[in-house]
């Protein structure tokens, strides 16, 4: 059960219109999960949305390693909500089955790709270690490039901020949706 009530609308100060109205015409669509959480901090919220908008939507990442970003940071936190968010997500963008299920199921995926490979390695080491050992910083450059390594981070720590919010008021998968990560 959630921590917080869902956010009724028709209750909103100004501030919080603005911000809803903002989320809701944009990409989105819609409001809920955290975007819902911080909307109770209309400034949060603001900033953080537009924040989210550049790394899911206008970062130089193409949607299938971004989502795969998604799903490594979403397993790592244990994050239900954000899995199931981005599942369908990544594989219409062509991250393959059984990359997704390893990384539900915490193991190590067979990816061949080396831009693939790079940002699963890459996210998986700031997820677990916080850092990345001079040896795959070396090879993630020159796989990505400085511009999409520099993105790749900002997508990490917009889905963990993401993620721990949703960790931390409970925000449930919608009504009818199983459970996919054993945490």
């Amino acid at each position: 059960m959630a921590r917080l009530p869902e956010i009724d609308p028709t209750t909103l100060t100004p501030e919080q219109q603005v911000v809803y109205d903002e989320i809701k015409s944009g990409p989105r669509g819609v409001v809920r999960g955290p975007l819902a959480v911080w909307l109770r901090r209309p400034g949060l919220a603001a900033r953080a949305q537009e924040l989210g908008r550049y790394c899911r939507y206008d970062s130089s990442l193409n949607k299938q390693l971004s989502e795969l970003a998604i799903l490594v940071t979403a397993r790592a936190w244990g994050s239900e909500f954000e899995w199931f968010a981005h599942k369908k997500h990544a594989l219409d963008a062509g991250v393959s089955p059984e990359i997704v299920e390893a990384i539900r199921t915490c193991q190590t995926p067979t990816i061949t790709d080396p831009e693939q490979r790079a940002v699963y390695d890459v996210a998986s080491a700031m997820c677990t270690h916080r850092r990345l050992h001079k040896a795959l910083y070396a090879s993630a450059l020159t796989v990505l490039g400085e511009g999409r390594l520099v993105d790749l981070i900002g997508v990490l720590g917009y889905y963990s901020l993401i993620s721990m919010t949703i960790n931390a008021f409970e925000v449930d998968v919608p009504a009818g949706a199983a459970p996919e990560l054993d945490v």
